[in-house]
């Protein structure tokens, strides 16, 4: 239901692990791999106002409240953004229901079966103590970051991105830099229904965002992110 199956064939798999070894960091870029209606229906849920709170981290300490954040040299902050509160109680309006059900797809049993192909190593949450808040959606605007970072830890094996900006233009900002080897950066944009699987272990995998733009850039720019582990 969620798969465009012309994306998942034992083709596109062979030219996906291709894409991997012979790139760095060991990464893939993967147009469309998510069937478009669907995502069209998660995107209307995520322009709504509620279910969003502002996320900040400083390099030393997750979670950030506002009185240690004031107190933190620039340098020293890491993300600012905003993070999608998943449903917890009725409550909430019916409608997060599919933007609830994608974020549940990613982190099942078919999609990590997928990626597991992909990276030809067994992926699973069974000692990953609280499996949803490593899958989910988030948000920046103009006036937030995410400053370079590494995505590595113990057991960590995928990183994935996907991005949910229609109508998204070159000189809108928001591009993916890795550091990538040899001082060659390598600058993917967020484009609509693009995903970006990496290695996060892999040399030059630290990445960070560019800053969106000002001038004729949407409100938000949109993206999921979710991390997998081996056993």
């Amino acid at each position: 239901m969620w798969l465009n199956e012309l994306q998942v064939n034992d083709a596109a798999l062979r030219t996906y692990r291709k894409a991997l070894r012979l790139s760095s960091p060991n990464h893939v870029v993967i147009d469309n791999l998510f069937d478009n209606s669907q995502l069209d229906a998660v995107i209307s849920v995520l322009q709504q106002q509620h279910n969003w709170t502002t996320q900040k981290h400083s390099y030393s300490a997750l979670y950030v409240d506002n009185a240690k954040w004031q107190k933190t040299p620039q340098t020293q902050r890491f993300v600012k953004r905003d993070l999608w509160q998943r449903a917890a109680s009725k409550t909430v309006p019916a409608t997060s229901t599919i933007a609830d059900d994608f974020l549940t797809f990613l982190r099942g049993d078919e999609f990590m079966a997928l990626l597991s192909r992909i990276f030809k190593v067994p992926l699973t949450d069974i000692n990953v103590a609280k499996p949803g808040i490593n899958t989910n959606y988030f948000r920046l605007a103009a006036t937030d970051f995410v400053n370079q970072h590494a995505d590595d830890s113990p057991g960590r094996e995928v990183c994935m991105l996907l991005y949910l900006n229609k109508h998204w233009h070159h000189d809108n900002g928001g591009e993916l830099v890795f550091r990538g080897t040899a001082d060659t950066p390598v600058t993917i944009a967020p484009l609509h229904n693009r995903c970006v699987l990496f290695n996060p272990a892999s040399p030059g995998a630290e990445h960070w965002v560019k800053a969106l733009t000002t001038k004729n850039t949407p409100h938000y720019r949109y993206n999921v992110t979710s991390w997998y582990w081996s056993e």
